[in-house]
């Protein structure tokens, strides 16, 4: 095998780019004997190829200021853009993968059927429920048969 290829598998293996891998002067022979990826691999674990450190250009003064808001300093409104809502978006997101995730569990199963869950579906998209839990309450008052400990289940995905 040719060292670019050793080099190419490293790469993979090491989660870096080719650029960042590199081969010591003592392993460059092992390099080219090299067959197979679990070559590359035992070369990795006995350290004749690694990869080169990443950099973390953070500035000093973006720590200082990170360090405040965690203490939560900086956070006032001369400091905010956009509106409550659209700084909680995270919380949104989460929210929503949540009832969603519990609805596709309902289809898979075939508790709900395509048009129930498309109706569901929809009232999620218009944030109609707080969380989970009160979607399937609402799931359940609609008659569809849910026992209380598949409930509790699903409030848990």
């Amino acid at each position: 095998m040719s060292i670019e290829l050793t080099r190419r598998i490293a790469a993979r293996e090491l989660g870096r780019g080719e650029s960042k891998v590199r081969i010591k002067k003592d392993g460059l022979e092992d390099a080219v004997k090299a067959i197979t990826a679990d070559d590359v691999r035992a070369m990795i674990k006995s350290g004749k190829i690694y990869a080169v450190p990443e950099k973390h250009n953070v500035s000093f003064r973006s720590k200082a200021i990170r360090v405040k808001k965690m203490k939560g300093r900086k956070r006032g409104p001369g400091s905010r853009r956009g509106t409550t809502k659209a700084r909680m978006s995270v919380d949104y997101k989460k929210r929503i993968r949540g009832q969603r995730r519990v609805l596709k569990i309902l289809k898979r199963d075939k508790t709900i059927d395509n048009e129930t869950f498309k109706r569901f579906y929809l009232l999620v998209k218009g944030g109609t429920f707080a969380n989970k839990g009160s979607l399937i309450n609402h799931i359940k008052s609609t008659g569809i048969n849910l026992t209380d400990e598949r409930a509790k289940e699903l409030r848990h995905v």
